[in-house]
């Protein structure tokens, strides 16, 4: 699979100088974690759920996440489970019919799956329930996520994994109480990092869960806010990223948090969407702007721009329209691509500090290197844009396929 396979090969020409890059569910743990990009949540209550799997990879999605916990009602479980099971295991006989005809066909490869489960059970479970459909899953994300209460988890996972040699990881969601309340988020952290040390090789990504994380006090962000201006939130983001983030090799991916809204509504304030980037383009795409208005994605694109500033990378997604904003804000762009080629290719003559290309920074090549190798692999995963082409255009073409 690779990103922005729904559009066409010469649309893809014409937006990248390099296109992504191929992956699939073997490819390394570093290359996977990146490739997440938008992942995707649905109800593993839905009766349609082998469709809308397919529907979402052809129109892009590369992660999906099959919920069993919050998004669906505590009297729905064992439904949800017989549901689940049932539906991944049509997936896999229609897969094993596609390989034994030789079909590539038209049809999209299955995303990276994973399982939100409520409890450590569940996965053992679920593999046993699952058999040889098991092998279409990337893994299970661990809900409010402690060393206390995380660590049975993982050692299911890890059961699992030795029984039945599957490749299978880990996304803990960080969003328990204690890691909100500053007197415990200090030790919770703490503990959370060690159990993740302690089963590294299962770990595939840390999820952030600020809904919960805002619950513990009683609020909600409006559209008009992102989790970056509820500095309750914020701080609890900045403290996360500081202990599991670290580009010292020590750290994890720590996925950006979800945007809820999707639906129109009434606006508050003016756009945070600026006019200048979809103005004088072509083709031209300020519908497309109107569009994110309207839907209130101006502001998942501006907290989307936060989430990297803060070192976060991908974003948990709820509504298919999310998808396309998230991936084109992903590509690189042709100057953060010369940038970071350029101070990797000074780094191994020694260091220093140069000019950037587009004469209107400093690269300091020790400081940024770790910046550089991060944008170079998110590079590979998603591209890198041509000169002239703007976020609005990958947009665009996203959008209007």
């Amino acid at each position: 699979m690779h990103h922005f396979s729904q559009l066409d090969a010469e649309t893809r020409q014409r937006l990248f100088l390099h296109e992504p890059a191929h992956f699939d569910r073997d490819s390394a743990p570093g290359v996977l974690s990146t490739a997440l990009g938008a992942t995707l949540y649905s109800p593993a209550t839905r009766p349609h759920l082998l469709a809308d799997i397919r529907k979402q990879a052809a129109q892009g999605v590369v992660s999906m996440v099959l919920c069993l916990e919050d998004a669906i009602d505590d009297r729905e479980v064992a439904d949800a489970e017989a549901n689940l099971v049932r539906q991944l295991t049509r997936l896999a006989e229609e897969e094993e019919l596609r390989a034994e005809d030789g079909a590539s066909g038209s049809a999209a490869p299955v995303p990276l799956l994973f399982v939100r489960v409520r409890r450590a059970g569940q996965i053992t479970d679920l593999a046993a329930r699952l058999g040889p459909a098991l092998r279409l899953l990337s893994g299970f994300v661990l809900p409010k996520f402690t060393e206390e209460t995380g660590l049975p988890f993982l050692e299911a996972l890890a059961s699992v994994r030795a029984a039945t040699g599957l490749r299978l990881f880990a996304m803990p969601v960080l969003e328990s109480p204690e890691l909100a309340h500053l007197e415990t988020r200090r030790e919770t952290l703490s503990g959370i990092a060690r159990a993740l040390e302690k089963h590294r090789e299962q770990i595939l990504a840390v999820r952030l869960g600020v809904t919960d994380l805002c619950s513990a006090y009683g609020l909600r962000r409006p559209p008009e806010l992102t989790a970056y201006d509820v500095q309750l939130v914020a701080s609890v983001i900045g403290d996360v990223v500081n202990v599991l983030g670290r580009a010292d090799g020590s750290g994890f991916t720590v996925t950006g948090p979800v945007w809820e809204y999707f639906p129109v509504q009434e606006r508050k304030f003016k756009p945070q969407l600026r006019q200048s980037p979809f103005s004088g383009t072509e083709p031209p795409t300020d519908g497309v702007r109107r569009r994110l208005i309207e839907h209130d994605l101006d502001g998942l694109i501006r907290e989307i721009e936060l989430d990297r500033a803060n070192g976060l990378l991908g974003k948990t997604c709820i509504h298919p329209s999310h998808v396309p904003a998230v991936h084109a804000l992903a590509v690189a762009t042709h100057e953060e691509w010369s940038d970071a080629a350029d101070i990797l290719h000074q780094d191994r003559s020694g260091g220093g500090v140069l000019r950037s290309a587009y004469t209107n920074k400093m690269n300091e090549v020790k400081p940024h290197r770790a910046w550089a190798q991060r944008v170079m692999l998110r590079a590979s995963v998603f591209g890198v844009a041509r000169e002239d082409v703007t976020f609005a255009e990958l947009l665009a073409a996203c959008l209007c396929r």
